[in-house]
This record gives structure tokens, sequence and C-alpha cells, in this order.
């Protein structure tokens, strides 16, 4: 592997995208989605209550969100469509830190950044959905 390349290797290019789908969809379950989990009992009422649904329904949605869909990150299967939940949870909460990216917000924007990057490029070939699908994605 050459450092003043251009050229991207297609096989380190999928390692890389695997990690990222891993280690995004990972951390998001382990510091986010089970914790929500854990506490459910006390955040069920005190959670933001977003477009009016209740602090109850919210809190499901953002579960919902944080655990499976990352868990769908992590294997690669309906990848482009299990980010867009995590998108909408990651700018909800940016939100709730009033946009500010370079203080309270920026592990969200973070976050964000990356499961835009994967929406855009897709899951790579170490996926299910490349699997399924038995085509590149590139």
């Amino acid at each position: 592997m050459k450092l003043n390349t251009t050229k991207i290797s297609p096989s380190l290019l999928n390692a890389g995208l695997l990690m990222l789908r891993v280690i995004l969809g990972g951390l998001m379950i382990a510091n986010h989605g089970w914790t929500k989990i854990i506490k459910y009992d006390i955040l069920k009422t005190e959670f933001l209550d977003l477009f009016g649904l209740g602090s109850n329904v919210s809190l499901i949605l953002a579960i919902v969100g944080e655990v499976l869909c990352s868990l769908l990150l992590i294997l690669g299967l309906y990848t482009r469509f299990s980010l867009i939940p995590l998108i909408i949870t990651m700018l909800v909460a940016i939100g709730t830190h009033e946009w500010d990216i370079f203080g309270k917000a920026e592990l969200g924007f973070l976050y964000l950044i990356g499961f835009i990057f994967l929406l855009l490029v897709g899951p790579g070939q170490n996926s299910i959905d490349a699997k399924i699908n038995k085509r590149s994605f590139y």
C-alpha cells in the first residue's frame, strides 16, 4: 500500500466500509441504544416529545433507530434504508443540543457524517446486501 497514491484498492475499500459499519453501529448500540433500553422506565416520561408524539413514542422510535437499524447497518442488510432513521435520530440529537457541533453536539455530528458517508457510498462487498444483489456497489 502506497501512502502517496490516489488509487483505491477495492479490497481495502471494502474492509474500510465494513470497519466503519461495525464501529458506528456497535458504538450506537452500546453507548446510546442499550442505555435507553436500560433506563426505559425513567426516560419514558422525560424523553424529548418529538412532533407531539409523546415522550414514550419518541423514546421507542429512538430505540428502534439506535438498536434495530444499527444491527442492520452492522450486518449490511437494507443498509441505505436503515441509515435514514439513524440520520434523522442524529439530526434530532444535534438539534436538541442547539446545533453546537463544536461543543455538546460534536459526537452526534460525527455519527451523522459517518452515516451520510455510508448512505452515499453504500455498504461495500462485505455485506448481506452485496450477497443478495450479487453485484458491485461501485
